[in-house]
């Protein structure tokens, strides 16, 4: 069995333990439910196309757990070890931001707060600085440097004091970025943090000098003392996975960039996360200030923020309906995990208490998901699990709920946008599905909504957990093309 498929040894589960009096509500959960578990298809039932593409896959039946079932209820089309607990890798955002757009809004945002203990004279400000984060997803160089310039135009030129950055909003545990799969410098690995700044990443444009025979690298997220030590040779084989061809290696403020980079790719952004959270912010916070023509030889720290302390200025960030658009139609990470701490109703956040408010709002909406393992929320896990049948139940209160046109709206559009752009487009299913990707090693997942052509909606889900799901797309293509003819 797969590495992927193993559950922890005291995995958190969602406790949706029902009281006496259940909701009609809750009782058609359950009897869906029930109807999925009787319906459970074995591999001749499946598609033709579907269980061709399996086999040739070399991928097992009861490795694959499916549902098709209309918006509007009924008896699926079709249901295939619907019961059968999977890890649905990044298709988990749906529970997340699906939570996240009723028990916050639409209309939430977050505040990223600059304060001080005293007021700045004649453009100088004596005491330390205060940066206090709550936990916002999207945080970027733009905004992060809109933020100085309020306090640029707010009268503060010199700071006298530190920089202290109160990341109190959330407790978190120490993070090992290298800990899922031994990649510590890709920015999808970074921690949560109630301060991220830019994604905690720099991005370097890397361009190829045929001329030149060598690869130009530049640096396009500032940073004081960021030094690039260029080694990369220029390949002539075709792009494929350049990204595997470059070796990264960091060094204090130092980027070595190894290896080769083929001149056939054009000119390719690299993201790296290369350092803590504090010497990132610092870095970027220096040079951005000294380009704003702001003065600091003070240090930057962690701390918090004094009951004295006074507000200088906010950066307020877009509005929840618009950040899930990034979280789903680019399955960002660390977004998701940054939503899904926000989901806490205490101060500082943690994950037992997002876990305990979804629980108690999927008891609350009468849905019953008796095997969900939740771990941080953004499928980034080896540890979260979700059936084919209570995803299919997830989605279909969603059809009918109020944020129904946000969540729709924040998905992948098939051989249009996100994961999807390059996927069925040239396919009857080509713009008529909005869909949530999943990819793992060993899994693979989609799940979402599908127009088929005589103009009735499907809720689809489609898990594979094996060791051969890399070879699974064409058996999920080959499904969806099943029903977009129907």
């Amino acid at each position: 069995m797969s590495a992927v498929l193993t559950r922890p040894a005291q995995p958190w589960q969602a406790a949706c333990t029902h009281a006496s009096g259940w909701s009609s509500l809750h009782r058609i959960s359950v009897l869906v439910l029930i109807v999925l578990g009787l319906s459970s298809a074995h591999a001749g039932d499946l598609p033709p196309a579907v269980s061709q593409a399996l086999q040739e896959a070399g991928i097992p039946a009861r490795s694959v757990a499916i549902v098709v079932q209309a918006v509007d209820g009924g008896l699926p089309l079709l249901s295939h070890h619907p019961q059968q607990a999977m890890n649905p890798a990044s298709a988990m955002k749906l529970l997340t931001t699906y939570a996240a757009l009723e028990l916050l809004g639409p209309a939430h945002t977050w505040r990223t707060e600059v304060l001080a203990e005293s007021v700045p004279v004649n453009g100088r400000l004596d005491g330390h600085l205060y940066l206090r984060g709550s936990g916002d997803p999207k945080l970027g160089l733009e905004q992060f440097w809109l933020l100085l310039r309020q306090l640029r135009a707010r009268g503060v030129a010199d700071i006298g004091g530190d920089l202290v950055l109160d990341r109190s909003a959330f407790a978190v545990p120490l993070h090992d970025p290298g800990e899922f799969d031994k990649e510590p410098l890709r920015p999808y690995n970074a921690g949560p943090d109630a301060l991220l700044v830019n994604l905690k990443s720099v991005r370097l444009t890397l361009l190829p000098d045929s001329a030149r025979q060598a690869v130009k690298v530049i640096a396009e997220t500032p940073s004081e003392g960021l030094r690039i030590d260029n080694r990369l040779s220029l390949g002539n084989e075709a792009c494929g996975d350049w990204r595997e061809q470059v070796r990264p290696v960091v060094n204090g403020q130092s980027i070595e960039l190894g290896g080769r980079f083929p001149a056939a790719c054009g000119e390719k952004a690299l993201h790296l996360a290369p350092w803590a959270a504090d010497l990132q912010v610092e870095g970027l916070f220096r040079a951005l200030w000294r380009e704003l023509g702001g003065g600091f030889s003070g240090r930057v720290r962690e701390g918090h923020v004094p009951a004295s302390a006074r507000m200088l200025a906010v950066q307020e960030s877009p509005a929840l309906g618009e950040v899930i658009r990034d979280i789903n139609k680019f399955s960002n990470n660390v977004m998701a995990r940054q939503l899904f701490l926000t989901l806490d109703s205490e101060r500082p956040a943690t994950a037992v208490g997002a876990r305990r408010r979804i629980s108690g709002w999927l008891q609350a909406k009468g849905l019953y998901l008796p095997e969900l393992v939740l771990d941080n929320g953004s499928g980034l896990s080896r540890s979260e699990r979700i059936s084919a049948a209570s995803l299919a139940a997830l989605l279909r209160a969603a059809w009918h709920s109020p944020v129904m046109p946000e969540l729709i709206a924040s998905l992948p559009i098939a051989g249009v946008d996100g994961t999807l752009r390059k996927r069925f487009n040239e396919g009857l299913a080509s713009g008529r599905a909005h869909l949530k990707t999943g990819y793992l090693e060993g899994v693979r997942a989609l799940a979402g909504f599908l127009l088929d052509h005589s103009g009735k909606r499907w809720i689809i889900v489609c898990m594979i957990n094996d060791p051969q799901a890399r070879l699974g797309k064409p058996a999920i293509d080959a499904l969806l093309l099943w029903v977009a003819r129907r």
